[in-house]
């Protein structure tokens, strides 16, 4: 617990000279199936400081180190807060189709501008234009918010992104609003898997959430791949362990239960 209460201290730390923190994390970059799936969190002063934070936030942790239960009563807890207005927060979702467009690291960062987003609209920064996913230099340059809030990002800087950040390693560990933004992702994409497992019966996406478990990975061998699985994922995850006649199957069509 001690621990965990470290994270409030980090946030006030890094409020000083700002009116907000936002909190951005994701989940689903490292699965075989399904959306990523970011989520944002805003908090002030006045929250870090208020009655919730003082005396609750100590359960607050790395989404990944929390039990399903303890998430869920943490998301109603949070839609609490939001509902009173003591925070903010958001989720952003980038589909399978979108992962394959602009691969696994484009499109956490597109489900992250959706996130963040839904709390600071566009208009809210000094620029005239939206600027692009993959956003030249000099755009980011000019990129200047009109609103006094700090983005802290869990994991490396992202390069090419529109929103000026601050990049915190092992940040959902380190950082309040960074943990709450990791929850809201991780219940929403628990959700969202779910709601596949129902579609596409048989690969046990409620159990593994769409990771390679072994379960998971003699499902598609048996089964053939579902559209809810990513294809440049599968090639690497099989490579060596099937032949190329086996590898085309699973990338274009397989058994699919109708929806």
């Amino acid at each position: 617990m001690a621990k965990r209460r470290q994270l409030r201290a980090f946030d006030l730390k890094q409020i000083e000279g700002v009116a907000e923190l936002i909190g951005v994390d994701e989940a689903g970059r490292g699965a075989l199936a399904g959306p990523v799936v970011a989520g944002a969190v805003l908090v002030t002063q006045e929250f870090l400081e208020g009655r919730w934070a003082v005396g609750r936030a100590g359960r607050v942790n790395d989404s990944k180190q929390l039990t399903p239960a303890e998430r869920e009563a943490l998301w109603a807890e949070f839609e609490t807060l939001v509902a009173q207005r003591q925070i903010h927060a958001n989720f952003g979702v980038a589909d399978v189709a979108e992962i394959e467009q602009f691969n696994i690291l484009g499109a956490t960062k597109l489900a992250m501008r959706r996130a963040i987003g839904g709390i600071y609209p566009p208009e809210a920064f000094a620029r005239k234009t939206e600027p692009d996913l993959f956003a030249s230099p000099e755009e980011i340059a000019a990129f200047q918010p009109t609103v006094s809030a700090k983005i802290l990002v869990d994991g490396l800087a992202l390069r090419h992104f529109p929103y000026p950040h601050h990049s915190i390693v092992n940040g959902d560990a380190r950082s309040l609003c960074v943990a709450m933004a990791s929850i809201v992702a991780k219940v929403t994409r628990d959700r969202l898997m779910n709601e596949l497992d129902r579609k596409y019966p048989g690969y046990g996406f409620a159990q593994h959430k769409g990771y390679g478990t072994e379960e998971h990975r003699e499902a598609v061998l048996s089964r053939g791949r579902c559209r809810e699985h990513r294809d440049l994922f599968l090639r690497k995850l099989f490579a060596g362990r099937v032949d190329p006649a086996q590898m085309e199957f699973l990338s274009d069509g397989g058994r699919e239960t109708p929806s």
